[in-house]
This record gives structure tokens, C-alpha cells and sequence, in this order.
């Protein structure tokens, strides 16, 4: 049964992704068939400094991977090796044992939670003789089934022909390849060697629609500049509750779902703090354990929001099993992307689930985290507090000497920054303020040098 049903599972892998070809923006065509509610057989490999939790731990994050993209898991197997077999990362032995596990379970594809080369992924299938996918694959199917905007789509399905390219090959003899000579080539390439080329064309197309995309983001990120508010930039692992946080702070009313990846898309909303200043919030995409380099690469626009901020507000599942490994997995993609060095703010959320005692630990290891509930608004007073008080620091403490012949200075200290105190004397108004580098380089020349802090 599994072998008939073989031929819906996959089309990125053996098929030729036909009909994934429309113009750019175009509804991105995900790698599972979900016509069914597939019967998924797991699979993991424990290599030497990895811990049998560690392992439990990924293949329940793949498990709930495989259920978002709209499939069963009916069984796990974890293998123990020293290296992964360079022709089927676990051995024939093995892949023979996995292949009459799946016919007793009636499983249609095998799912590894490692990271298959195209050609260790063919010579599996065909010991299987069904579909054998990775981590990457489970990943980039959420992620078409999620991508809303023009440019989300544009984004997955770049890095989906990224992962296709490598791993189209021939199906039996009615996609053989020709035999090499005078007269086998031109008009008598293989339908495979077509689909390569369609493929290519397609990644250069939307590689330059994506650059102009990039380049337009670039210069909305100026223009915000300009505008001299802070930014702000709200990540952390998937399903942390960073679109339920950007939802409190700001009435954005972005989609929330307690599923992974619900979300793709960068929302920017205002921010206004306690002290009156106003900061541009962005919602970003969730982070996961191994997440595909392919996808950093496509979604490097949409990052550069992360690295372009202030001030990063790192949301962590404080009652997750390991919040400390969901927080090293962000921390590992903020490096991937040059913005390890931006300044962080940790947020344990999710309060309202954790048992008690469970949170003391993690505050007193993080000194300078904040612990609240996005979904209860537990803590979020304190939270906007801090990141006022994070994001003021970034401005200068001056003191200006204003005549009161130049009104329209007084008026622009008020306007560019935040006054603190405000003396009328004999000769003028002094007045001490916390001023940005732009605003402190325009009012330069009353500003009391001695007096900055």
C-alpha cells in the first residue's frame, strides 16, 4: 500500500516540479502532497557527544514538524553510529530494517531529522522504495504552506529550487540518460536536462526579483532612519509567542496559532514606551534547530531587519523542556547573519504555563531578563520599562545653553528628544536632555561640552 501511495508523496524530489514555474509571487508549491494525512516513519541517528535526550528531543521536534505539514508519524527509530555512511547515512543493514519497518507500519515516506545528501537520499529510496525525505524538506513545505506575501513566496520557493536542483534524477528508462556522442545532443536532451534548465532559469529570475526587493526593504530602512526613531526587532525560536507579544504591545493583529511557523512575514508596527519616546517593532520569523541555510540565504531581506535593529527583544518559551537549547539555536542564527553583536533583551514568556520554582533558575542565570505572559499581559508593564530604559541608553545626556532669543531651538530639543530638566535663568533656558547622534550633531553649538555625559 505504501508503494502505491508513493507516487502523490513528493514532487520535489523525483518528479520535476512542473507546474511550480508560475510568475514571480505566485502560490509557492509545497513539497508534500497533503491530499492524504501521510504515514511518516522517523528517523534519527545518534553520533558520538550526542545524549539519547538530545536525540528524544529533536525527533519530537520533528514530529511536531511532520504534524504541521500535515502528516502522521506512526514510529520512531534512532540508530547509534560513529560517522554517517557516506552512500545511505546509516547503512544498508539499517535502511533494509527501516524498509520492512515501513511496509509492517504502512508507511509512505521516511523522514530523517539529519540532513541527506541528494545522493544518499537516492540510494535510500530505492532500497525503501518509497520517499525518503529529510529535516529540510519537512522544514521548506511549512514554510510554502505559511508564505502569505509576494515576497515570503518569492522566498520559499527560491530556497525550495535551491534544495530541488541537486536532486533531480532519472526515473527508469523513460528518463535515462542518452548515450554521449555526435548526434545525442541539441534537441535530444533528456526531459531531465529540460527541467534542469527550467529550474535555473527560474532561481535567476527570482534571485533578481528578490535583489530588487532587498534593495527596496534597504531603502525603507533609511528612510526609518531618518525619521530618527528606534528600532526594535522581536525573535526567537518558533512558536515562542512573538507574534501574541507584537499583538500586546501593539494591537498589530497578526495571525497567532500554537503551531510551528505560523507566521513568516516581517510586521512593523509603532511601539510607544513609557517615557513617551516611539520605537518601530518588528515581528520576525521563528528560529528552529537546524534550520536550512538555504532559507537564511532566501530570507536574508527579511533578516536584515534583525541586523539593522537597536535593540533585539529575544522571546523564549520559559515552559518548553529546554529553553536554554531553543535560546542557543537563535543565538546561532543571529551569528549566521552578522547580528550576534546587536544588543539583546531576553524575554522568558509564557509565565502563565510555567510551574512553580520552574522560573527562579532561568532569572537568576539571565540577570537582566524580564518574565511575562504575552497571552495574560502578566509582566508586559515591566517589560516596556526595560526596553525604554535599554533603548535610552543608545542617546547622549547633554546640557544646552539656549538664549531666549532662539525660541525655535528650544522647540527642537523638545521635538528630537526627551527633556529632563529645564532651567529658565538670566541669559537663557538651560536645559539638560537625552539626545540621539544626529540631533546632538545639529544642536552642537549649544551644547556645554563640559556638561555631556
Amino acid at each position: 500500500m505504501g508503494d502505491d501511495k508513493n507516487g502523490k508523496v513528493i514532487k520535489a524530489t523525483q518528479e520535476t516540479h512542473r507546474g511550480a514555474f508560475g510568475e514571480f509571487g505566485g502560490e509557492a508549491s509545497g513539497l508534500i502532497d497533503r491530499a492524504f494525512r501521510e504515514q511518516i516513519l522517523l528517523v534519527g541517528v545518534q553520533f558520538p557527544g550526542n545524549s539519547s535526550e538530545e536525540i528524544d528531543q529533536n525527533l519530537d521536534e520533528l514530529a511536531q514538524l511532520v504534524d504541521t505539514a500535515g502528516a502522521d508519524p506512526v514510529l520512531r527509530v534512532v540508530q547509534k553510529r560513529i560517522s554517517p555512511d557516506p552512500a545511505t547515512f546509516i547503512g544498508k543493514g539499517k535502511a533494509e530494517e527501516i524498509r520492512d519497518y515501513s511496509l509492517e507500519y504502512d508507511a509512505d515516506t521516511v523522514i530523517f531529522d539529519d540532513e541527506l545528501s541528494p545522493a544518499q537520499q537516492f540510494n535510500l529510496e530505492k532500497i525503501f522504495k518509497r520517499t525518503a525525505l529529510d529535516r529540510t524538506a519537512v522544514i521548506l513545505d511549512i514554510f510554502a504552506q505559511n508564505a502569505t506575501t509576494l515576497e515570503g513566496k518569492a522566498q520559499v520557493e527560491l530556497a525550495q529550487l535551491r534544495y530541488l536542483l541537486p536532486r533531480l534524477r532519472g526515473r527508469g528508462d523513460d528518463m535515462s540518460q542518452q548515450a554521449g556522442g555526435i548526434g545525442t545532443r541539441g534537441p535530444g536532451e533528456t526531459q531531465l536536462e529540460v527541467d534542469r534548465r527550467r529550474i535555473q532559469r527560474r532561481l535567476t529570475k527570482l534571485e533578481k526579483d528578490l535583489a530588487n526587493l532587498r534593495q527596496t526593504r534597504s531603502n525603507q530602512r533609511k528612510s526609518r532612519r531618518r525619521s530618527r526613531f528606534h528600532t526594535a526587532a522581536i525573535v526567537g525560536y518558533t512558536n515562542a509567542g512573538k507574534s501574541t507579544l507584537l499583538n500586546r504591545l501593539t494591537g498589530a493583529n497578526v495571525l497567532v496559532e500554537n503551531r510551528l511557523f505560523a507566521t513568516l512575514d516581517a510586521t512593523t508596527r509603532r511601539l510607544y514606551l513609557p517615557g513617551g519616546e516611539t520605537v518601530l517593532l518588528s515581528d520576525t520569523v521563528g528560529f528552529i534547530q537546524k534550520l536550512p541555510t538555504g532559507l537564511v540565504e532566501a530570507f536574508k531581506s527579511t533578516l536584515e531587519e534583525v541586523k539593522e535593529a537597536d535593540l533585539l527583544v529575544h522571546v523564549v518559551d520559559a515552559s518548553s523542556h529546554d529553553p536554554e537549547m531553543h535560546m542557543g539555536a537563535v543565538h546561532s542564527v543571529l551569528s549566521e547573519i552578522g547580528a550576534g553583536d546587536v544588543p539583546e533583551l531576553i524575554v522568558f514568556n509564557k509565565t502563565d504555563q510555567i510551574k512553580d520554582g520552574a522560573l527562579g533558575p532561568l532569572l537568576r542565570r539571565y540577570e537582566n531578563a524580564v518574565a511575562a505572559s504575552a497571552h495574560t499581559g502578566e509582566g508586559v508593564t515591566e517589560l516596556l520599562e526595560v526596553m525604554a530604559g535599554r533603548l535610552r541608553r543608545l542617546t547622549k545626556i547633554v546640557e544646552l545653553h539656549i538664549p531666549y532669543s532662539r525660541g525655535d531651538i528650544l522647540a527642537t530639543v523638545h521635538r528630537e528628544g526627551e527633556v529632563l530638566i529645564e532651567i529658565h535663568e538670566d541669559t537663557g533656558t538651560k536645559v539638560k536632555a537625552r539626545l540621539d547622534e544626529v540631533a546632538t550633531n545639529l544642536l552642537e553649538e549649544f551644547i556645554s561640552l563640559d556638561t555631556q555625559v
